[in-house]
């Protein structure tokens, strides 16, 4: 499988190293790269043996199977239905995207239209089987997630001394206000009950040194309650671990006969 890469950055080099150095994806390689900064791009390419392009049209034509966007919610905007409009399948990486409802909506059209598919990591967090399975007869009644995460992380309130509520409120304004911090609060939305409907908390706690998300749900089903805490990745502490990891699962289970979940 050829992939396309959009963005240089901590995961976009982690997949490089993770696919095309380590070989953690049989029968793959990350063979064409788009990165903003194209002097950046450059170099990332002849590091991870790559062709570093200056458009993304460019790429598309460099017969890639699949692409990865693994850069911001505004490229994933500009890109991703030229993207699929190119026969392509897609990697988000920026899930937020998908917030936007006339968005997501043209992405599902041009995807039955084309015959491609968008695939859309878990990312940093975890308990979608169980929302997606009580779903599945409209018996899902509520679904939050708070989110708490060391100043460092949220860029804007890096200098914070005592624990502070930054947001609470729906998924849709939390994504609005937070589009580089919260994409979890989004794929959880789509697995459950949409952005509206989804409650967020984001909480800046200068006694932490991880991010950490703890997720409730209630239905016919039960109740489910899950935490999970996340190391952040070496090279950037904005960067969840567990996120970069979560997109490299995705592309290794694509194509398996038997799937989980």
């Amino acid at each position: 499988m050829k992939l396309g890469l959009i963005g240089c950055g901590n995961i976009g080099e982690f997949l490089l190293q993770a696919i095309n150095i380590d070989g953690l994806l049989p029968g793959g390689k990350i063979v064409s790269i788009y990165g903003r900064r194209e002097e950046v791009a450059s170099e990332i390419a002849e590091k991870y043996g790559a062709q570093p392009y200056h458009d993304v049209d460019s790429l598309l034509h460099s017969n890639v199977d699949l692409v990865i966007e693994a850069a911001t919610i505004e490229a994933a905007k500009e890109h991703s239905l030229k993207v699929l409009e190119g026969g392509k399948d897609l990697l988000l990486s920026s899930i937020g995207v998908m917030v936007d409802a006339t968005f997501e909506a043209s992405v599902r059209e041009i995807c039955q239209k084309n015959n491609v598919a968008v695939f859309l990591p878990s990312g940093a967090i975890g308990g979608l089987d169980v929302l997606k399975s009580a779903k599945a007869l409209n018996e899902l009644d509520s679904v939050s997630i708070t989110t708490r995460k060391p100043p460092s992380a949220l860029q804007a309130n890096a200098r914070l001394k005592k624990e502070t509520v930054l947001f609470e409120g729906s998924a849709a304004e939390a994504i609005k206000q937070f589009p580089r911090n919260i994409n979890v609060a989004i794929v959880l939305s789509l697995a459950g009950l949409g952005s509206e409907k989804t409650k967020v908390k984001i909480i800046a706690d200068p006694d932490v040194v991880k991010n950490s998300h703890f997720i409730e749900a209630s239905g016919s089903f039960g109740k489910l309650k899950l935490e999970v805490e996340n190391d952040p990745m070496p090279s950037n502490p904005k960067t969840s671990y567990l996120a970069a990891l979560s997109v490299l699962a995705t592309l290794q289970n694509k194509d398996e006969t038997v799937q989980v979940g």
